[in-house]
């Protein structure tokens, strides 16, 4: 056999469809391929950082977290409703002006949803007979707790509108809350909680 050229007999056609691969051709495609992933991983990185720095993204929480979380996110404040025209101050304090419906719930702070203690909560209503008068008033204040409990009849519906119960509420270091209780038709007993905003 003569000497080979380029891997052929002579004489022999080079075989141009199968070269020989060039080791030195491979080594330099696997350090570019080598710097393109550590380019893209630094690009990566630092798009992440910036994420974090600018607050838009926290790490995922387990629920264990998630739910000490919730428990750490202010509770939101009862919303305001009218007065009307038959507010009357210094209602009488007690708990019961009727019967047929209770209403109980929470005071709580607006500010780390702790309960409050010693809150003014002032109730009117309409009487069975669709008017207002000093027989449906009453003051109560929320328990060592937080809770309160308050008696009345079911309030008549009146002018067009639906069934209600004024409640004003008042506390040192909190906003006044004005506010109203619509109780589901038919029912003998309604929770509702009233959140009040610190003033500091």
């Amino acid at each position: 056999m003569g000497p080979r050229v380029k891997g052929t007999l002579l004489g022999e056609p080079e075989d141009l469809c199968n070269p020989e691969p060039d080791p030195t051709s491979e080594r330099r495609k696997h350090m570019h391929h080598r710097h393109y992933v550590y380019i893209t991983y630094l690009f990566s990185l630092f798009g992440l950082i910036a994420i974090v720095l600018n607050g838009s993204w926290s790490p995922p929480m387990s629920p264990g977290l998630k739910s000490v979380k919730a428990a750490e996110t202010p509770c939101q404040p009862t919303p305001p409703d009218s007065l009307g025209p038959f507010y009357e101050s210094n209602a009488p304090v007690r708990s019961s002006v009727g019967k047929g419906y209770v209403l109980t719930g929470l005071v709580k702070s607006a500010g780390d949803c702790s309960s409050i203690a010693g809150v003014r909560i002032e109730f009117w209503l309409a009487g069975p007979d669709g008017k207002y008068d000093g027989d449906h008033r009453a003051t109560v204040f929320s328990d060592e707790s937080g809770r309160y409990w308050f008696e009345s009849n079911f309030p008549p519906g009146y002018f067009g509108r639906p069934s209600h119960i004024h409640i004003r509420v008042s506390a040192d270091g909190y906003r006044t809350l004005v506010t109203q209780h619509y109780p589901v038709k038919g029912g003998a007993e309604g929770t509702f909680n009233l959140v009040i905003i610190p003033t500091r």
